[in-house]
């Protein structure tokens, strides 16, 4: 499964590369590897149908438990089969959509990384790697968005969509290390077969909560989604309805089942699912842009689609594995149909169309099948998935009952606008009205076939769905039966249900202009993007705020602060856990003694002077003590190291004090001065505890025996110290090494800067 990911990585990357070569065989490149996802799934399909589960893993860090764990099961099978087959009907639309140029071809090469990521992510059996292809996802997503870096409205749309499911994304992280951590391991199979209990799973859930409605576009963070829709059509057939915003489904439906009744998950889901049902479907009847109105219904759609996988409940779960099948296939063939209708007709505007005559026949027909099933209508896969959400929830008590109510609400208005939207492409054009030129076989043949599958997996639900539907169950669920699909269950109330939505449904169709009007004047005037736009004035305000406050421009402020930092967390560390060890011998030698009798009288006194090259031969002083310190104690490279470096350190001061005056100056009030003191005398007892309960601190000597045995064999050194500088850590060296140089020119650079302007300034 790794080399599966990494084929969509070197594929997608390679057409990257070579983007001006490959023009329109850029997409059939790209189905490669798609093709390459079904035929493993063709492979293992009989074995995870079955219910067993195909596993591989890869050491990435041991010591951190991170290891690249793949999990292919019955539910992961399900995404795999809409990821790679929406995204080879995808490929083979883009031949016909895109005309062939290098930008094309790069569009072609990210959605094949977006596919891997996408792969990479319903596979993942670690929750930090499922992160990082939640991430993954995210970035491809903004490229392929803002892939028209001239177009104002791309780059906002793609930043929009970026700062909103990337920053979801990083408060999902904090959920998953949380559980994680109470779980003690980040294998999402084991923590799903044992979940964790307690207080701390509450809180890491809510914070997945927050990643889940962020990605999977639902209120109130749905504004980036319509924002999206200024990517080419294809791009959004397959990242916005059928992939991307099915990734916080995919997530949720994995951990409802386990952790539906910790904390608020159940109820939460609900709510947020329904209001985003509802809203997004009220939204769909307003637009006049036809993949606007297909963005709001898929909105609405999601919402649909997170009360039936967020309820956690078995037969919930099975309604919302069908209706993830389902949505992916109407609402990508009806995307498809916009972007035929945009390419050869030139708008989607629903206001200018006037209808399409002779060769549109099979458009008209993919139109008619996929808003029927979107609508729920019989004999069609959208409506065995509407049937089942009903019959899921028809046993629940009172709070079933209002999530009933909520869903024939929801699903009455896709009736309305699945009609509006198809109301615009079946009329032919009056007498007078220029035809507009028919779509080619190739160009309509992928939304032909979605919408055949829709038409086969209705009619052949039992056959063809089912034994996918029951193995995806059986993994969120073990404890569900096995599941039993059918398109007639005789005359029950899901069937009544149905009735009641359909009949609502056309009553806002018949009633459209007063329901309009009302609609209109009820709508509230702050919209999810004004929101967002709010929401970013907010953070560049209080980042200017925080900025002049905490910026102050003022050295000694800074310096104050880091050192005080630098000391005061570790100390505190320290003082916590109770590891002083006792008073160490002042000297062992009277050498010592008056060498740090030398350091001390150098440090204070260099601490009073006045002149700034005094100070400087003082600390100088101070440096060479501790050389000398190192020569007593037997260690005369660390003294030459001591001694170049305090000589080098002369040097660069003397380069900079030539443009200060001689004299520090005294300007400032006694207060500043005692602060000073202050944090100077703070820092300076921090560092003497802190040099003092370290060199006490014993820990277990498990690397420097082994360093030094094998110091002379295999280095032929008996300096073990220079050994490791020079052989076993020699990298680390050479980078110290190219660190001092690069710290070498640029005081260099600067001297020769202020020789420079002295000099000019002597010419002037």
């Amino acid at each position: 499964m790794i080399w599966l990911v990494a084929l969509h990585a070197l594929v997608g990357l390679g057409i990257l590369a070579a983007a001006r070569y490959l023009g329109r065989w850029a997409f059939a490149l790209g189905a490669v590897p798609m093709l390459a996802a079904l035929g493993f799934v063709g492979r293992h399909g009989a074995d995870v149908l079955d219910g067993g589960a195909v596993t591989e893993t890869s050491a990435w860090v041991g010591r951190l438990d991170l290891a690249f764990d793949m999990r292919l099961d019955g539910f992961g099978l399900l995404m795999l089969l809409i990821i790679s087959g929406i995204g080879v009907a995808v490929m083979a639309y883009g031949t016909s959509y895109f005309s062939a140029s290098a930008a094309n071809a790069r569009i072609a090469g990210l959605l094949v990384l977006f596919s891997g990521s996408m792969v990479g992510l319903v596979l993942a059996d670690n929750l930090l790697v499922l992160y990082m292809f939640w991430e993954l996802t995210s970035i491809t997503s903004w490229l392929l968005i803002g892939s028209d870096s001239t177009d104002a409205r791309a780059r906002a749309g793609a930043l929009h969509a970026l700062m909103v499911t990337g920053a979801g994304g990083l408060v999902m992280l904090g959920g998953l290390v949380v559980l994680g951590q109470e779980a003690g391991t980040y294998s999402l199979s084991a923590i799903l077969a044992d979940p964790p209990t307690g207080g701390a799973v509450g809180v890491g859930l809510a914070l997945v909560v927050v990643g889940i409605i962020t990605k999977s576009a639902q209120y109130p963070f749905h504004s980036w989604l319509p924002g999206a829709m200024v990517a080419p059509t294809p791009v959004s057939a397959y990242l916005h309805s059928a992939t991307m915003v099915k990734a916080g489904i995919y997530l949720a439906a994995r951990l409802a089942p386990a952790f539906a009744l910790v904390g608020g998950w159940r109820p939460a889901l609900i709510v947020i699912g329904l209001v985003t049902m509802i809203a997004g479907g009220l939204r769909a009847l307003r637009q006049h842009d036809l993949k606007l109105l297909l963005a709001m219904g898929t909105i609405s759609q999601l919402g649909f689609l997170l009360v039936l996988v967020g309820t956690g409940e078995p037969e919930a779960t099975t309604a919302g594995c069908l209706l993830l099948l389902a949505h992916a296939l109407f609402k990508a063939a009806l995307f498809l149909v916009v972007g035929i209708v945009d390419h050869e007709a030139g708008t989607r505007d629903l206001r200018e169309l006037a209808g399409f005559g002779p060769g549109w026949g099979p458009v008209k027909v993919v139109t008619v099948v996929a808003a029927a099933s979107m609508a729920g209508l019989p004999p069609l896969l959208g409506f065995v998935a509407k049937e089942s959400a009903y019959e899921a929830f028809v046993h629940e008590g009172a709070w079933g009952a209002a999530v009933i109510a909520g869903l024939v609400a929801g699903s009455a208005l896709t009736v309305a606008y699945s009609v509006r939207f198809a109301a615009t492409v079946l009329p032919s054009p009056p007498g007078d009205a220029p035809a507009v030129h028919a779509p080619g076989r190739w160009f309509v043949a992928p939304a032909v076939a979605l919408a055949g599958l829709t038409v086969l997996g209705g009619l052949f639900v039992s056959t063809l769905i089912e034994p996918v539907v029951d193995a995806a169950t059986l993994v969120l669920d073990p404890s569900a039966d096995h599941v039993h699909l059918a398109l007639w269950h005789g005359f029950n109330v899901p069937l009544v249900l149905s009735l009641v939505t359909y009949g609502l449904g056309i009553l806002l169709v018949v009633g459209r202009e007063p329901f309009a009007r009302a609609q209109a004047a009820l709508a509230p005037s702050f919209s999810g993007d004004d929101g967002f736009a709010a929401t970013l004035r907010g953070l560049s305000i209080a980042a200017a705020r925080t900025t002049r406050v905490v910026q102050s421009g003022s050295l000694p402020v800074y310096a104050a602060v880091i050192l005080l930092t630098a000391v005061l967390v570790p100390g505190a560390a320290l003082i916590l856990n109770g590891s002083w060890s006792g008073w160490p011998r002042f000297a062992e030698t009277p050498l010592q003694a008056l060498l740090a009798a030398i350091i001390i009288s150098a440090a204070v006194a260099a601490s009073v002077v006045k002149r700034r090259f005094a100070a400087v031969v003082l600390l100088g002083a101070v440096g060479y003590g501790m050389g000398l310190v190192f020569v007593v104690q037997g260690a005369p490279d660390l003294a030459l190291t001591q001694f170049a470096v305090e000589t080098l350190s002369i040097v660069v001061f003397m380069l900079v004090l030539r443009r200060l005056p001689a004299r520090f100056e005294q300007r400032r009030p006694a207060i500043a001065t005692w602060l000073r003191v202050l944090v100077a005398s703070t820092v300076a007892v921090g560092v003497f505890f802190f040099a003092l309960i370290s060199a006490g601190v014993q820990l277990p000597r498990t690397v420097s025996p082994g360093l030094i045995e094998r110091s002379l064999p295999d280095a032929g050194g008996g300096n073990v110290v220079n050994v490791v500088l020079v052989d076993f850590r020699g990298l680390d060296t050479l980078g110290e090494i190219s660190v001092l140089v690069v710290a070498g020119v640029g005081a260099v650079a600067l001297a020769r800067a202020g020789r420079a302007r002295s000099t000019e300034e002597a010419g002037e």
